[in-house]
């Protein structure tokens, strides 16, 4: 449920806060006084577009929040959880939905105070308004939306998923087979390309890291004299000359033992003194063996600056190190032995086709069933609806076409196959007695297609934990009785869902709840869009300028009191 609205610098608007209640929420004004403005705001916060140009005239920066109030459900937490959410675990949540808006384009959108994307506030928005509108009457007109209309009804989101599933795992199949079957003179081609690379990265036996091995022995060779002079000075200076270090730290360590015979404070330093020997002793014969092993070898250099120059090359033909040219390899090998084995891996695919063409065969006939078993329940339910809404004599067909089990065996009706399972689906329709039923788009008028999108939406979406529906002057075309059934059907599912109503039928006005006249006034010599929460009184005012037109008449209000009484 929308529980507040709260729109600043947005069009006409300077800063307008409405407060919603349960129920039939209804919105009237004249044409032109701001009523679209309010639903485009409460659209933005389902995660709708919304330009940076309906910021108001002089204004840098707007905002647009709204308080939900949601029925707490397994799906919503889900959701939330899955999202970094937490949400308060109570029958009832608190949802806080901002956008802020700025001139310079730097859009932003909070949801309870996180920045979150528009992508994110789209899903979010699902769980939280329907917005109808009368430019929605024409999406009844492709029939591609039916399919659509009826799975909701159905509620086969689950097993649609499935079918998805299976044609993706199946189209994937089939793209594999189609790839197989290139030209043969470039399969050979690509056979010579292929085989050359494989023998000459792997007659190269790369080993990762080598490069790096090569170039600390290159370096070490290339300074032979300089490591040798260097070892035996460091040699000579820990052993052999005549102060060396070692030879001082042991006279050291025997004054140091003597000491501590006398002084126990220096005791702990014998043992760390010992440690100390010992590791330089075995620094100094480290240094003698390494400058016995040194031996200057030209043919071992050229040997490794031939090795280099072969991985440098290499580096730079596959890749840039070895790890991506032993990558290559693989790939190459493997590339290559499903082309030279190109025949029996397609005799594999085919078979793993069959198996995946006959799982999602069998899935797609199980939603084709449960959509042939809903299209009965829908069509009764759609006749019985349209019957609230004086159109006692309206027929309602749901046709589903698709393949038969004899088609089914060519694989040349895959191309019917979709990851929304085989069936085409189209609404058919009649308003009088005795007319046939007609694709929609042929036979319903403005006013019998309002009506008719008015029940569908309902005979759809309403549950006990349905969000807040909008209705953007869904009744335009129609008028008197019709306009008062319309108005009772409004006020039925008002009272499962929270209804918010765009109106100019005086007949639809009358069974408000909360009643709220948008009008534009001038102040400054600017005019501002502002919404007033309707009194008794005013209510009957406004009802009776609905009936009436600009000059209200006694009469008028005398009728718009009787019909108030009688709702």
């Amino acid at each position: 449920m929308l529980s507040l609205l709260k729109i600043k610098n947005i069009a006409l608007i300077d800063e307008l806060a409405l407060e919603f209640g349960r129920g039939l929420n209804l919105l009237t004004g004249e044409t032109g006084s701001g009523k679209s403005i309010i639903v485009d705001s409460l659209g933005a916060l389902t995660g709708e577009r919304i330009s940076s140009e309906l910021i108001k005239e002089g204004q840098d920066s707007a905002q647009i929040e709204g308080l939900f109030t949601l029925k707490a459900n397994a799906n919503l937490h889900e959701f939330f959880y899955e999202s970094g959410f937490e949400l308060e675990d109570s029958d009832e949540i608190d949802v806080i939905v901002r956008r802020e808006l700025s001139a310079s384009g730097r859009n932003r959108i909070f949801i309870n105070n996180q920045l979150v994307t528009q992508t994110f506030l789209r899903k979010i928005g699902a769980f939280l308004v329907d917005i109808h509108g009368q430019g929605e009457q024409a999406t009844l007109f492709n029939a591609s939306t039916h399919l659509e209309i009826l799975d909701e009804f159905a509620k086969v989101e689950s097993l649609r998923e499935t079918v998805a599933e299976k044609y993706k795992k199946m189209a994937a199949v089939k793209r594999e087979i189609e790839s197989l079957r290139e030209d043969e003179a470039q399969k050979l081609q690509l056979l010579d390309i292929l085989q050359f690379q494989v023998d000459e990265i792997g007659k190269a036996k790369l080993q990762i890291g080598e490069d790096d091995a090569l170039e600390e022995e290159k370096r070490r060779l290339n300074n032979v004299e300089k490591l040798s002079s260097l070892s035996e000075e460091s040699y000579l200076l820990l052993y052999e000359n005549e102060e060396a270090t070692l030879t001082t730290l042991e006279k050291v360590s025997r004054r140091v033992k003597d000491l501590s015979e006398y002084e126990s404070q220096f005791a702990e330093y014998a043992e760390s003194l010992e440690n100390a020997q010992a590791v330089l002793e075995d620094l100094a014969f480290a240094v003698r063996d390494f400058r016995n092993s040194l031996e200057f070898s030209p043919e071992r250099l050229e040997e490794i600056e031939n090795r280099l120059a072969e991985i440098s090359r290499l580096k730079r033909k596959y890749g840039g190190t070895i790890e991506t040219v032993l990558a290559h390899f693989t790939e190459s090998s493997e590339r290559l032995k499903n082309i030279e084995t190109a025949d029996l891996r397609e005799a594999e695919l085919r078979k793993e086709f069959r198996q995946a063409r006959e799982e999602y065969l069998k899935n797609a006939r199980e939603l084709h069933d449960k959509r042939e078993k809903s299209g009965r329940k829908f069509e009764k339910e759609i006749e019985a609806n349209l019957k609230a809404v004086s159109l006692e004599k309206a027929r309602f067909e749901v046709r589903i076409e698709s393949p038969n089990a004899e088609d089914l065996q060519d694989e040349s009706s895959d191309r019917s196959f979709t990851a929304k399972g085989l069936d085409k689906v189209e609404f058919y329709f009649s308003a009088n007695l005795g007319e046939s039923v007609k694709p929609i788009a042929k036979v319903a008028s403005g006013g019998e297609l309002s009506r008719l999108m008015l029940i569908l939406n309902t005979t759809t979406k309403v549950s006990a934990d349905s969000k807040t529906m909008v209705f953007d002057e869904i009744d335009t075309g129609i008028g008197g009785r019709v306009a008062e059934a319309v108005g009772l059907k409004l006020k039925e599912l008002s009272k499962h869902a929270q209804v918010l109503c765009v109106t100019h039928q005086p007949q639809v006005a009358s069974l408000a709840d909360f009643h709220y006249k948008v009008q534009k006034e001038a102040v400054k010599n600017r005019t501002e869009v502002r919404v007033k929460e309707l009194s008794k009184d005013e209510q009957i005012e406004e009802i009776a300028r609905m009936l009436a037109g600009e000059k209200i008449t006694e009469s008028a209000r005398q009728h718009a009191r009787e019909m108030l009484a009688g709702n």
